[in-house]
């Protein structure tokens, strides 16, 4: 029973770093030009950023290979600010846009990059484990109108929600 236990254990943890179905990270990814900071323009509401305006994400590299994740964001209601620390490490290889990222203890999670501005990394398109995560993150807190319409699209097109994203920038017209 408990072989059962521990196999069971071991497919829902390797399950919640795989990429959603029919979604492919981005090939030819560079770590160095990833780093730094980026800012969430668009997400699907989930209960750790729930009510938050004016979320970072900074990147940087970790004396074990991995990258250091430090997420903050403003808490309109309590009028504070709020900080994650993470960690991220690559699922397959260096130059395949696939992690997996922890916020506690040994519990990981996809953070699968499916389009990403490969000439000067300026926007991407993140998706989690399942299509009830998704971002959309810039260098800018503001993007152009074009760039908002292609995520959507994108999204749509592999089956997220996107009739339910919160747009910490102003939506697409």
């Amino acid at each position: 029973m408990r072989f059962v236990t521990l196999v069971t254990t071991l497919f829902l943890l390797s399950a919640c770093t795989s990429a959603p179905e029919g979604i492919r990270p981005v090939n030819n990814f560079e770590l160095e030009r990833y780093l730094g900071e980026w800012h969430e323009i668009a997400r699907l509401d989930h209960s750790f950023e729930q009510g938050m305006e004016q979320v970072t994400a900074e990147y940087s590299l970790r004396d074990d290979g991995g990258v250091k994740v430090i997420n903050r964001g403003y808490l309109t209601e309590e009028k504070t600010w709020k900080q994650a620390e993470g960690k991220a490490f690559f699922v397959k290889d260096a130059n395949t846009g696939h992690l997996k990222v922890s916020f506690f203890g040994p519990f990981y999670g996809a953070y699968v990059i499916f389009d990403l501005d490969q000439d000067a990394y300026q926007y991407a398109y993140i998706a989690g484990p399942n299509r009830d995560y998704l971002w959309l993150l810039a260098r800018s807190p503001k993007i152009s109108n074009e760039r908002k319409q292609d995520f959507v699209k994108q999204a749509k097109d592999y089956g997220f929600a996107t009739d339910k994203l919160i747009w910490l920038d102003t939506p697409p017209e």
